[in-house]
Order: structure tokens, then sequence, then C-alpha cells
């Protein structure tokens, strides 16, 4: 548990999430992968956006799954289903 202090006083602060399960490393694996996806963005890589961009967006699928949480299985999903198919285009 770590601490949060607020001028004179502590509050201790207690993580939601797992933490050192598999579902932790995908999380922190598929938030790695969307900042280079980001990166490679911002560089003009698109190819290597895309490609980043689809396995960060499976591993945070992933992550709803386990976590059963909607929210992110709906967004991940269907950001995963569209840049599947814009990655296609892109390689034809």
């Amino acid at each position: 548990m770590r601490h949060y202090n607020m001028s004179d006083k502590t509050y201790p602060v207690k993580t939601q999430t797992p933490l050192h399960t598999l579902d932790w490393y995908v999380k922190w694996f598929a938030t790695l992968m969307i900042l280079c996806a980001v990166i490679c963005r911002s560089a003009g890589l698109h190819l290597f956006d895309m490609i980043f961009s689809i396995v960060g967006t499976i591993g945070w699928t992933y992550v709803g799954i386990v976590w059963h949480d909607r929210a992110l299985m709906l967004l991940n999903a269907v950001i995963s289903v569209i840049l599947l198919i814009g990655l296609v285009e892109l390689l034809k």
C-alpha cells in the first residue's frame, strides 16, 4: 500500500487492480505499445503506428475481458477491428 501525503495528512492509496498477474503485465505491455504507436504517428511512421496500435488495443481488449469491463472490451475491440481494416487497406 502506498501513502499519499497531502499537507500534514497522509492518506493510504490502495490499487484497485491486480498486481503482477498476467493481466497486469498485458495491461502495461499494451499501454507501452500504444505509446510507441503515438510516437510512430508523430514521426510519420504510419505502418508501425498501425501495428503498435493493433497490438495495444488487442491487449486492452484482453484486459477488459479478464476484468469483465464492458467499456474496455467494446472500445478496444472496435478500435482493433477498425485498425485491422486500415492496415489491410494500407498494405494493398
